[in-house]
């Protein structure tokens, strides 16, 4: 079985390499920065050569988007949230567009994108990230009605803090380790469920909070 990994350089990504040769697999990867396993690929996924890249990859059965970037918004400058825009939403299609007709072409295949809990909430500290990951859920779900009955499953994991670089806030609660991330990752694999959403509790939290949190932004724009 061929995975690609779209950002396993470190963090959920490397971690997830890690298992899939573990068990087996022969693993790609694309990063920014060379992975030490697997078959690494450098390339950023925001450049002009990211699509060759990923055609250059060939045909795979699972394909894990996990790349990520989030910035808190500073001051006037607002690049580092278009930035999160570009990696974490426009690459992930990106990634959809090479992959999935191969996939189709065959008749089966998986799609896994890494979003999170952030896209029920609309977040004046980082705007880009919370948006980016709204988008990235109703792109993937809306893949997997689609796509599913043709045979290529899209699972969306919706996860919440995870112990990476990307986990920048002062308070991290219900944080897991990228290997906890990777069991749940794991799981998906197996099963192809069309999303996930862990911890369990942590989106119990953010669902009821959802509303609440949105209209608090509203009401500190209206100010």
């Amino acid at each position: 079985m061929r995975a690609l990994i779209v950002g396993n350089s470190d963090g959920i990504g490397l971690a997830l390499t890690h298992r899939l040769l573990a068990e087996g697999w022969q693993v790609t990867g694309l990063s920014r920065r060379a992975a030490p396993v697997g078959e690494p690929v450098v390339v950023d996924v925001t450049s002009a050569g990211f699509p060759e890249a990923l055609a250059g990859v060939g045909a795979v059965d699972l394909c894990v988007y996990a790349a990520g970037v989030g910035e808190l918004l500073g001051g006037d400058d607002f690049a580092a949230q278009t930035r999160a825009l570009e990696v974490n939403l426009i690459g992930a299609a990106r990634t959809v567009e090479a992959v999935v007709p191969g996939m189709l072409a065959a008749g089966r295949g998986h799609v896994i994108g890494l979003s999170s809990l952030a896209d029920a909430m609309i977040s004046a500290d980082a705007p880009g990230y919370a948006a980016s990951k709204a988008g990235l859920t109703s792109y993937l779900l809306g893949l997997d009605a689609a796509l599913r009955p043709r045979g290529v499953a899209v699972t969306a994991v919706r996860f919440g803090f995870v112990d990476t670089k990307m986990a920048k806030s002062p308070v991290t609660p219900f944080k897991i380790s990228p290997e906890r991330a990777v069991d749940v990752l794991m799981r998906c694999v197996r099963t192809r469920p069309a999303v996930v959403s862990y911890p369990r509790r942590m989106a119990v939290v953010t669902g009821a909070l959802g509303p609440v949190l949105r209209t608090a932004a509203r009401l500190r724009r209206s100010r």
